[in-house]
């Protein structure tokens, strides 16, 4: 495909939509492709990183290899998305430490209308569906119970949370900051980030990209054959996962770790158990605007197509 710079400086801008979209827990990078028309190009370019590309580089050199794999529209890409999570990682980092509630409440209208929009792609419920929605969404619901990880920047956990996370820029519906959520670990993600943590930055992107080589064959598949059953299973895990950003919630029990202290143990309550808490108007609001955003996104996407 022949583009021009114009096109390239555009897919740029595209990707700056798909990287901030990843760094907040409920809007996923994958949805904001589909809706900007880069979908399935997105999925055939990652899929062509492969056994070929590489017998391409070794036989008509690097040139060939990456128009094989439409390395111009990659780069492009990746430029916008790094460039995007780069300069939104310090004000989410603040936003936690200081305005927990309201972004939170946020996230939480992000993801119950991700719910909503996923659950409505299912063409058909039957016993199965149902079933496999049921277990997703008591297994999610378990994990949210689960006391987060203490070491959530050794090599290791870097590494399977990168792996973890990327889906998400291939999966319409929900996002790598969630799973992030979801493990503990977004708040060391975006410390790394925001304070250019070099080395976790690179644990955390080679964690991704053999996720991402190894994730999108499987997600390829599985949509293709089993698309009712994954989409009931993805929306059963969301609906569960809710618990896990509910805004309002008491911490029970804390443990030192590395001189920080860390909740083990928290309970989502409701509102009305914060005393005159002058918040909770303009955090309804708010889960109220991120839910309307997502029904918006999709809007355009139905346009689109």
């Amino acid at each position: 495909m022949q583009r021009k710079l114009t096109d390239y400086v555009i897919i740029t801008l595209k990707g700056l939509a798909m990287g901030a979209a990843d760094v907040v827990p409920g809007v996923s990078g994958g949805t904001i492709a589909f809706i900007s028309g880069i979908y399935e190009e997105l999925i055939e370019t990652i899929n062509k990183v492969d056994l070929k590309a590489f017998k391409i580089l070794r036989q008509n050199g690097i040139k060939a290899a990456w128009n094989y794999m439409n390395g111009n529209f990659l780069a492009a890409l990746l430029l916008g998305i790094g460039i995007s999570v780069l300069s939104l990682a310090k004000l989410l980092k603040w936003l936690l430490a200081n305005e927990p509630v309201l972004l939170w409440s946020f996230f939480f209208g992000l993801v119950l209308a991700s719910v909503i929009l996923v659950g409505s792609q299912i063409e058909k419920w039957n016993w199965k569906s149902i079933l496999v929605f049921i277990a997703g969404a008591v297994g999610a619901f378990y994990i949210t119970t689960l006391p987060p990880m203490h070491d959530t920047s050794s090599d290791l956990f870097l590494l399977i949370a990168g792996a973890l996370a990327i889906c998400a820029m291939i999966l319409p519906g929900i996002s790598g900051a969630f799973i992030l959520v979801l493990l503990g670990a977004y708040e060391t993600v975006l410390e790394a980030v925001s304070s250019m943590d070099i080395k976790k930055i690179v644990l955390f992107a080679i964690g991704a990209v053999v996720g991402l080589l190894s994730f999108s064959r499987l997600l390829k598949f599985l949509f293709h054959r089993f698309k009712n059953i994954t989409l009931a299973a993805l929306t059963g895990f969301i609906f569960g996962s809710l618990n896990k950003i509910w805004p309002w919630k008491i911490v029970t029990e804390t443990r030192i770790f590395k001189e920080k202290v860390i909740p083990i143990s928290e309970h989502s309550v409701l509102p009305s158990q914060f005393d005159g808490d002058p918040q909770l108007f303009p955090a309804v609001l708010l889960a109220i605007g991120g839910f309307a955003l997502i029904f918006l996104l999709e809007r355009l996407a139905v346009k689109k197509s």
